[in-house]
């Protein structure tokens, strides 16, 4: 090897022994912001940093104490390093091959598995829209009760396997019961005197 070839890969090499090179570490802390997310990280060798959590554009999370990271030391420097990649398999769902999950650490998960179905794990579930929600589907299935607090308008049949209970009124495409009533009440034939007792 010529002279000057080894001389200029040892004066690499001393460069790069200067450079940080990306670690692995654990989360200690973290300081969520509107704006970022910093980081207090212990690297696998016990060394102590600061960092700062980039993330991709429209997904946000703020990991727990204990959680992995990687961290990459901008221009080599350890005083500027943000973590690009986090894990915590204290609370990772398990997913088969192709499945997708998002998942907290209080058990609630939005699951994208195997055969087209999509499970959503939750205590509550709040869908928020000012304008509408529209669910394109032949069929909708609640296992519980259905509470609505404004108009229900149907454009087929109504089909219930119990009784339906009205706190106002019941009418068709002729009228109300009520006024089914007030006309059976009435009504006489004759002498005879009105129905009794009134519905």
């Amino acid at each position: 090897m010529p002279a000057l070839t080894r001389q200029m890969r040892g004066i690499a090499a001393a460069a790069l022994r200067n450079v940080r090179q990306a670690l692995r570490g654990v989360l200690r802390s973290s300081t969520p912001t509107w704006s970022n997310i910093g980081m207090d990280v212990e690297g696998l060798a016990g060394e102590q940093l600061a960092a700062e959590l980039l993330q991709h554009y429209g997904f946000t999370s703020a990991p727990l104490p204990g959680a992995e990271v990687i961290v990459i030391p901008i221009g080599g420097q350890t005083s500027h390093g943000v973590v690009v990649a986090t894990a915590d398999g204290r609370y990772r769902l398990k997913v088969a091959e192709g499945e997708v999950a998002l998942y907290t650490d209080e058990g609630d998960y939005i699951h994208m598995k195997r055969g087209h179905l999509i499970e959503v794990n939750t205590k509550t579930l709040t869908i928020k829209a000012s304008s509408m929600v529209t669910l394109d589907t032949p069929l909708v299935v609640a296992t519980g009760s259905v509470q609505v607090s404004q108009d229900v308008t149907a454009g087929q049949n109504i089909s219930a396997g119990q009784d339906i209970t009205a706190g106002g009124e019941v009418t068709d495409h002729t009228r109300s019961m009520q006024a089914d009533r007030d006309l059976y009440n009435s009504h006489v034939h004759g002498t005879t005197p009105p129905p009794a007792p009134p519905q």
